[in-house]
C-alpha cells in the first residue's frame, strides 16, 4: 500500500490542481520579494517506495544547498486504481547571511497504470532551457522506456540495488544508443572514487611503479550490498593496466603472466573494505575501516613502508548524487569499464 499522505503536508508544501501548478508557484515567488529563485538543472527523483516522496523531500533540501535545481519528486505505485496529487514548495537557504536563494520542488504522487500519464504529467512542468538529470532509484520498471531516456541529460542509477544487472544495464545502454548524449552515473562506481584516487596516487611511488608490472595477485573486500562497486572496480583496474580477462577473476597481462583476483564479502567490510595488489616483493594496499571516513594506503617493500590516510566516499545515497552532481563530466571512463564489469558479473 501506499503511504498516506495527510491533506496538510508541510514537507511537501501546498497541494494544488496539477492544471494549476504554473499559476501558484508564480504566486509563491510573489509572496516573498526577498528570495531569488535560483536554477541550473532539472532534477527528477522517481521512486516506486511507498513513503519515498516524502524522503525523497527531505533529500532535496539538503541537496540544494550546494546545487540549485527546479526539483520534481514522483512516487509511483503501479498496484492501485489511477489517482494523481500534486504539491509544489521552495528550498530556502541563506546567501552570504541576507538574501534568501530558493529552488522550487513539484511533487507528484501517482498510482495506477501511468506510462503515459507520467511523461505528459512530469515533462510538461520542466524548465525547458535547463537539462534533465534524472535519478531513477531502486529496480528498473515497465515506467523506464527509450522513449523517456531520449529526453534524459544524464541519469543516476544504483546498479547495487538491482537484482539482475546485466538485463538492466543492457536496457540503459540500448536507451544510450538512442541518446548519444545520454551520461550514465552509477552510484555504485561513485563509491569506489576515492579507492581509485589513492590506488592512483600509491603508484607515483617509485617502488610501487616498479611492481606494477609483476603483480601476481589482487584482493579485494566488500559489504554483501556492494558486490557491484567492488567488480568494478577490478574492472577499473584492468582497463587501465591492460589486462586481458579470462575467466574466474584471472587476467593476463600484455606479457601473458597470469593475475589472480580474489573478491571476498563480509557484513563487517566498509562498502569497499580492501584493495590489496601484490607482487613477489611489494605489496600496495588500500583500506577502510567500517564506517571510518578514511583510508588508509600503504606501500610495503621489505623494509620499506610507508602510510598515509586520505577521505572516505561517502556511502548516503544522497551525498553521492551530490558529489555526481558537483562532479558533472561525460563518465566516459564508466562506460570504457563497463563491458568487462559486465563480464566479471
Amino acid at each position: 500500500m501506499t503511504a498516506i499522505i495527510p491533506a496538510i503536508c508541510p514537507e511537501l508544501g501546498i497541494e494544488v490542481p496539477v492544471s494549476q501548478i504554473d499559476l501558484e508557484l508564480r504566486k509563491l515567488w510573489e509572496q516573498d520579494e526577498a528570495r531569488t529563485n535560483a536554477s541550473l538543472m532539472n532534477l527528477v527523483v522517481y521512486t516506486e517506495k511507498p513513503g519515498g516522496l516524502l524522503e525523497n523531500s527531505r533529500i532535496i533540501n539538503d541537496l540544494t544547498r550546494d546545487n540549485a535545481c527546479r526539483a520534481i519528486l514522483v512516487e509511483i505505485n503501479r498496484d492501485e486504481e489511477a489517482s494523481l496529487r500534486a504539491w509544489i514548495t521552495a528550498h530556502c537557504h541563506l546567501a552570504q547571511g541576507q538574501k534568501s536563494v530558493c529552488c522550487e520542488q513539484i511533487s507528484f504522487l501517482l498510482s495506477g497504470r501511468v506510462t503515459g500519464r507520467f511523461r505528459n504529467t512530469v515533462f510538461s512542468h520542466l524548465n525547458s532551457d535547463l537539462p534533465l538529470i534524472f535519478w531513477w532509484q531502486g529496480e528498473l520498471s515497465e515506467v523506464f522506456t527509450e522513449r523517456l531516456a531520449s529526453v534524459m541529460d544524464r541519469i543516476i542509477i544504483d546498479s547495487s540495488s538491482w537484482a539482475n544487472p546485466k538485463a538492466d544495464f543492457s536496457r540503459i545502454l540500448d536507451a544510450a544508443r538512442g541518446n548519444t548524449g545520454l551520461v550514465v552515473q552509477d552510484l555504485a562506481w561513485t563509491r569506489c572514487w576515492q579507492f581509485r584516487v589513492s590506488i592512483a596516487g600509491l603508484f607515483d611511488d617509485v617502488v610501487a611503479q616498479s611492481a606494477l608490472d609483476s603483480i601476481k595477485t589482487i584482493r579485494i573486500h566488500h559489504n554483501p550490498a556492494n558486490r557491484n562497486t567492488a567488480l568494478q572496480f577490478l574492472a577499473w583496474l584492468a582497463v587501465q593496466a591492460g589486462w586481458k580477462n579470462v575467466g574466474s577473476f584471472a587476467f593476463e597481462t600484455k606479457d601473458g603472466s597470469k593475475i589472480q583476483a580474489e573478491v571476498n564479502s563480509s557484513e563487517n567490510s566498509a562498502p569497499l573494505g580492501l584493495v590489496e595488489l601484490s607482487s613477489p616483493e611489494t605489496t600496495v594496499r588500500v583500506s577502510r575501516e567500517k564506517g571510518a571516513n578514511h583510508l588508509l594506503r600503504e606501500t610495503i617493500s621489505g623494509d620499506y613502508h610507508v602510510s598515509s590516510l586520505s577521505p572516505a566516499d561517502p556511502e548516503a545515497p544522497a551525498d553521492l548524487v551530490g558529489q555526481q552532481l558537483s562532479r558533472g563530466g561525460k563518465n566516459s571512463l564508466f562506460l570504457k569499464i563497463l563491458p568487462v564489469f559486465l563480464e566479471l558479473l
